[in-house]
């Protein structure tokens, strides 16, 4: 969220207070140091892609959020709440996740696992209803998938009822974690393309999202914001079109040389965005 000075004479406007928001955060696993006073905002209805090489800390300040990890220092909060001093299994409850690999129960048919949540938080109204609405939302026919096992679907089939799981309950918050990362070109492509569709759409609501992703082109198109972390320090925070033209360290700009991303990146995401409104 951008800082406004308070100039003497002008009128005061009161900032929107950010969904969630890391200020200063510190973690560190041994020697390792994961988090090096990382500070962001994600603003309510915004996606933030958290980009970079491996190791750099996008998974552990995405799992700050949702209180996995626990910084040694600095503060969290969701929806200004501070996460060090909540009921993590209320929190937990009430912020979809979704893991690199879908996380699904194997011993439960798919309808059982994305009511998992609902259960957990005892949602009031027709269960079932909420379930195969989640199933529609995310492209599968809940007559079709409702009955079958996790291990009688392909990787983006999973991929999707680990989605549509994280969606049932309609959270404003949502942590996805490399959702995409492990399924073919064809399978991520149309995933991806869905999500952006949902999103634009508020078919689910109006949700916030932080995604990790390994994938620069990948980010520009699903986020309105993209923080590129670097060795545990937030190198820049900025929307892909000003990260593209106005790189703020020679390590963004080499990044993005590195994974091609280019204005063609832009137009993708300009075609996609357009041709869902």
């Amino acid at each position: 969220m951008e800082k406004q000075a308070q100039r003497s004479g002008a009128v005061s406007q009161s900032l929107p207070v950010p969904a969630l928001s890391a200020t200063g955060v510190v973690k560190r696993f041994d020697s390792t140091v994961a988090l090096d006073g990382v500070s962001v905002d994600v603003l309510e209805g915004e996606c933030v892609a958290l980009v970079g090489e491996s190791g750099s800390g996008k998974t552990t300040l995405l799992r700050c959020f949702n209180a996995l990890v626990q910084p040694d220092a600095g503060r969290v909060l969701v929806d200004g709440m501070d996460v060090s001093t909540a009921d993590v299994i209320e929190l937990r409850r009430h912020v979809g996740y979704v893991p690199q690999d879908g996380g699904l129960l194997p011993h439960w048919r798919v309808g059982r696992n994305v009511e998992l949540v609902l259960r957990l938080q005892r949602a009031n109204g027709d269960l079932a209803t909420r379930r195969d609405d989640a199933l529609t939302i995310v492209g599968l026919d809940p007559g079709t998938f409702r009955d079958r096992w996790p291990r009688e679907l392909s990787g983006g089939q999973r991929q999707r009822v680990a989605i549509a799981r994280a969606l049932a309950a309609h959270p404003r918050l949502v942590l996805l974690d490399e959702p995409f990362g492990a399924l073919d070109a064809i399978s991520r492509a149309d995933l991806q393309e869905s999500f952006a569709a949902l999103r634009t759409a508020r078919a689910a609501g109006r949700m916030t999202c932080v995604l990790v992703t390994h994938d620069l082109h990948e980010a520009f198109l699903l986020a309105d914001r993209v923080a590129v972390l670097r060795r545990g320090r937030l190198e820049q925070v900025d929307t892909p079109a000003i990260l593209l033209t106005r790189p703020a360290t020679s390590y963004v700009n080499e990044l993005l040389a590195r994974a091609r991303v280019s204005a063609a990146d832009l137009d993708r995401r300009l075609v996609r965005h357009g041709a869902a409104t």
